[in-house]
């Protein structure tokens, strides 16, 4: 008897890891995720200098991004639940559907490889309830070193994209729209980015 309740006493299934499910779709690393970054710090940049510089950088900042695992979860509780036919969030801002006192959040940018894993274990379920993708990051553990250096901290777990239809927006839903990009597809992240620094060199757009 005592045998069959110590057999019978097995060890709770371990959850996914990373990489190993459906939203592992969109993840970056090595030269794909440098250019990633680098294409998403140039609209930065450009969406900055059409808003003007009035604010501080930090403020701005944190008007076009949820900084953080926490602010990111409370924006995306706020939102309401997606029942499939929703419009993403950017489809709502275009269409001026949007809820202003709710900032909608585009996409969020994860690392995947941070430590504790625990800390980003329900940001999967949570965006997808809310129809916001996920575009994962990895650097040998170094994730959350290389998403902040895009808001000007020293690590960032996951930021959250703001819908604010401005130049950074622009360049995630094209990144989005490639939903099979990985490791191996560098050559269509530099077209990309290609493309988005061809379309900058715009008269008389400020630069």
């Amino acid at each position: 008897m005592r045998n069959r309740k110590k057999a019978s006493k097995r060890a709770p299934p371990e959850p996914a890891k990373p990489g190993s499910g459906p939203h592992e779709q969109n993840t970056f690393e090595g030269e794909s995720l440098g250019l990633l970054l680098e294409s998403i710090q140039g609209k930065i940049k450009v969406a900055r200098s059409v808003d003007g510089e009035a604010l501080p950088e930090k403020i701005w900042l944190k008007q076009q991004f949820a900084i953080g695992v926490n602010e990111v979860t409370r924006l995306l509780e706020r939102m309401p639940p997606s029942n499939g036919a929703d419009a993403s969030p950017l489809e709502s801002l275009v269409s001026g559907n949007d809820n202003a006192s709710c900032p909608q959040l585009q996409a969020i940018l994860l690392a995947s490889d941070c430590n504790p894993r625990w800390l980003t274990r329900h940001l999967p379920s949570l965006a997808s309830s809310r129809k916001v993708p996920l575009i994962f990051v990895k650097d040998k553990k170094r994730g959350s070193l290389r998403l902040g250096e895009l808001v000007n901290l020293k690590t960032a777990i996951a930021i959250g994209i703001k819908a604010k239809g401005n130049a950074v927006n622009h360049i995630v839903e094209k990144i989005l729209c490639n939903g099979n990009l990985n490791i191996d597809s560098k050559s269509t992240v530099q077209s990309l980015l290609d493309g988005e620094i061809n379309g900058n060199e715009q008269p008389g757009r400020a630069e």
